[in-house]
């Protein structure tokens, strides 16, 4: 049976033992006439709603406990990715041979920031942000902020597990 069956099963469980508990608190407070149960039966009923939201219970905790994992498994994921992307930013800064400056100015413009944003980050002028950034796009053989981060994107994005081949730039003639 289907997880999503079964959880519907018990779902519908609890909703009869609920509804059993609640007729039988109305009909005794507003005076509903009611054929009566054998005591027997009644007892019965009771055992089965009680057994009912018992196991719906228990189901509720190993579904939150099952969600906990499945939170905890994710933050590590994300976690590892973060750290493979560092990762990564460093073995390719490295490959293309960027200084410090450099690196840098490629980690503030891969994280989104505008030049004027950067020379103020790095207490240098817009002009000298402008020429780092051509000189890590010159190294890294793209044409702009875009081609740069989408070369990072598509090395984590890579399903084989076996090593990058380094990256080399375009080079031009000239």
């Amino acid at each position: 049976m289907g997880r999503l069956a079964t959880i519907s099963l018990v779902f519908l469980a609890q909703a009869l033992c609920a509804i059993l508990f609640i007729s039988d608190v109305f009909s005794s407070a507003f005076g509903f006439e009611s054929r009566p149960l054998s005591w027997e039966m009644r007892e019965l009923l009771e055992m089965g709603a009680a057994l009912g939201l018992v196991i719906g219970a228990s189901f509720g905790a190993l579904a939150t406990r099952r969600a906990v994992a499945d939170r905890n498994k994710a933050q590590e994921r994300l976690r590892r990715a973060s750290g493979a992307f560092m990762d990564l930013l460093e073995e390719r800064f490295t490959e293309w041979a960027l200084t410090p400056a450099e690196r840098d100015v490629a980690l503030f413009a891969i994280k989104g920031m505008s030049t004027a944003e950067i020379a103020v980050l790095r207490t240098t002028s817009e002009g000298t942000v402008k020429a780092q950034t051509n000189a890590i796009y010159r190294k890294a053989g793209v044409s702009g902020r875009s081609q740069l981060l989408s070369l990072f994107i598509d090395d984590l994005m890579r399903d084989d597990t076996a090593l990058r081949p380094p990256h080399v730039p375009n080079v031009k003639a000239g």
